[in-house]
């Protein structure tokens, strides 16, 4: 246990909210690229990478066309990337944050969506910075982002507690992390960092409710957050001063009303700077919510296994947690958002399509003949032994009656079973490429992936429209 971490284990009782905040935002200041180590500073160019990627991709989808086009004719001096249009700092990240979203295939185990929040934010608050911004200086406010998000959602009780009462963590706790970024890439000093991440509170929000129709206003929530955070800094850099009991036992504190019955507020600043929430982060191979993605590793292993095609399956028993059959267990596949949400429509595609990737989500595809006769095949049962962050178990029974069973513990592009650089580039490519040709695709992955290297990243705009 570190000195400080023991003087504060002595303070028992008397060690509040208010301390922990001042940690953090004093956190948020001294941390400096030297204090990463390689494997994650290696993580986090990784997952920049990756959600460049899956912005540019985004840029091309109905939400984001849409959501552009409120901001028609406005002008501004930062760039939504993908496109030529250029408008305020706080709509670029609103914007940016949207398509970074849109696709579902954004990176996921840190606010939850944690790259779709803080990167557009930290990119908005580039453009406005009045000093140049390394490469190194990018990347340590993009792990400060993912840490003090992840913090905050932890202290609400974690993902399943959080989300479960019907908040969306992505845009909840998202907005601290996208408040502690753009804190740090403005140089804000540590007391108005306090009251950066004191104002995000306040722009803190986001609800489920989305999961009961399939509408697209889960895509706006990430953008919603980064827009929230990088105000919330550009606020408490003119003087206007947040809230530092926030993390208190209080009327009012955001603990105390959105996670009343499960906070942990130690888990705010529990192994500060020695544990980096980076490090638990996955990066998506599937165009489809996390939740999903065991259940398609072992639907693809068990036919590995059993050595059969889609035609010798008789069915498909899939046995869950409760929570999981709640979040994944719809049927209905007539818009984009409701069929990346949906278990038995990621099954169906991986045995219709062979993958999971976004191509299968497209209209035709998610209507191909084939797919509501496999839905029919797929079968949900809740087991209520399954811990809700346990992973689903997979059966598949065939025509000639063999049967077999697997869990995957750890899916593909989590940290313990990363892409492979050559499939992540692979990713990057046919993302970027819808919106840009291949050779300032290019460029722009050649820039990322020596990003510690450069001196000033501002001319990472030429590469993103």
């Amino acid at each position: 246990m570190k000195v400080q971490d023991q003087e504060i284990a002595a303070f028992g009782s008397a060690y509040g909210g208010v301390m922990r905040m001042e940690r953090l935002a004093q956190f948020c200041v001294d941390t400096c690229f030297e204090d990463l180590h390689p494997a994650l500073v290696a993580q986090a160019r990784r997952h920049i990478l990756d959600t460049f990627g899956v912005t540019l991709a985004g840029a091309g989808s109905e939400v984001a066309k849409q959501a552009r086009q409120v901001f028609e004719g406005e002008v501004g001096s930062t760039l939504v990337w993908g496109t030529d249009q250029r408008v305020g700092a706080a709509q670029a990240a609103l914007l940016n944050g949207i398509a970074a979203h849109a696709l579902e295939l954004d990176d996921t185990g840190g606010c939850d969506h944690s790259g779709a929040v803080v990167l557009p934010a930290v990119l908005a608050a580039l453009s406005i910075s009045v000093k140049p911004v390394s490469g190194r200086e990018l990347i340590t406010a993009v792990v400060i982002g993912y840490d003090i998000s992840r913090r905050v959602l932890e202290a609400c009780g974690g993902y399943s507690a959080h989300n479960g009462a019907g908040w969306h963590s992505t845009a909840t706790c998202g907005v601290f992390g996208a408040a502690a970024a753009s804190a740090r890439i403005l140089g804000l000093d540590a007391q108005q960092t306090l009251s950066a991440l004191g104002i995000a509170g306040s722009f803190s929000g986001g609800l489920w409710a989305f999961i009961n129709d399939g509408s697209q206003s889960k895509k706006l929530h990430s953008g919603r957050a980064a827009e929230g955070g990088l105000l919330a800094a550009r606020f408490a850099q003119q003087g206007i001063t947040g809230p530092t009991k926030l993390f208190d036992d209080a009327w009012g504190g955001f603990l105390k009303t959105l996670a009343a019955d499960t906070s942990v507020p130690e888990a705010l600043d529990a192994g500060l700077g020695q544990v980096w929430k980076l490090a638990r982060c996955s990066i998506k191979p599937y165009a489809a919510c996390r939740g999903t993605h065991s259940a398609i590793d072992a639907l693809g292993l068990l036919l590995d296994q059993l050595q059969v095609d889609v035609h010798q399956i008789e069915d498909v028993q899939v046995s869950l947690c409760a929570f999981l059959q709640g979040m994944c267990g719809g049927q209905d596949i007539n818009t984009l958002p409701a069929a990346q949400m949906s278990l038995r429509y990621a099954l169906a595609a991986r045995l219709v399509h062979g993958h999971c990737r976004l191509e299968a989500y497209d209209d035709e595809q998610r209507h191909h003949p084939r797919i509501a006769h496999w839905m029919s095949c797929i079968h949900l049962e809740v087991d209520p032994l399954l811990s809700e962050d346990g992973e689903p178990v997979v059966s598949v029974r065939t025509v000639d009656g063999r049967q077999a069973s697997l869990c995957v513990e750890v899916p593909l592009g989590a940290p313990g079973n990363p892409l492979s650089d050559e499939a992540l580039e692979e990713k990057f490519f046919s993302l970027a490429g819808r919106v840009m040709p291949r050779q300032r695709a290019q460029g722009l992955i050649e820039q990322l992936w020596k990003l510690e290297e450069l001196e000033s990243v501002r001319a990472l705009d030429r590469w993103l429209t």
